[in-house]
């Protein structure tokens, strides 16, 4: 087994790609809440956030879809194509971590 760093399946691509995006998307959410909504307050439910801050909300709920879709991306990039790239092994941990993190929220709400 021999591990490369740069993703030589098409699998692999899309799930550093997928990563990238999430990260872009999660900036630009940061951004949001100081420049756009900071006197704004959050709407309570996702529903209503998409009501009440609706750039902000979108876009964050676009980042976490594509770190979903990073992680399962690289898994079947790791599993099926037998992809051996270190960026595809930590694009395919940041999914999962975002996973640990959203069924946290859900189980344990605050």
């Amino acid at each position: 087994m021999r591990l490369s760093f740069i993703p030589k399946t098409k699998l692999g691509k899309w799930s550093l790609g997928l990563a990238a995006a999430m990260l872009v998307l999660f900036f630009i959410g940061m951004f949001f809440t100081t420049l756009l909504y900071e006197s704004v307050p959050a709407g309570g439910t996702i529903l209503k956030d998409i009501a009440v801050r609706p750039a902000l909300a979108l876009t964050i709920l676009s980042g976490m879809v594509s770190g979903i879709s990073a992680f399962v991306t690289g898994l079947i990039a790791i599993i099926r194509q037998e992809e051996r790239a270190i960026l595809v092994y930590g694009s395919t941990l940041i999914g999962a971590l975002l996973i640990m993190f959203l069924l946290g929220e859900l189980i344990f709400p605050h």
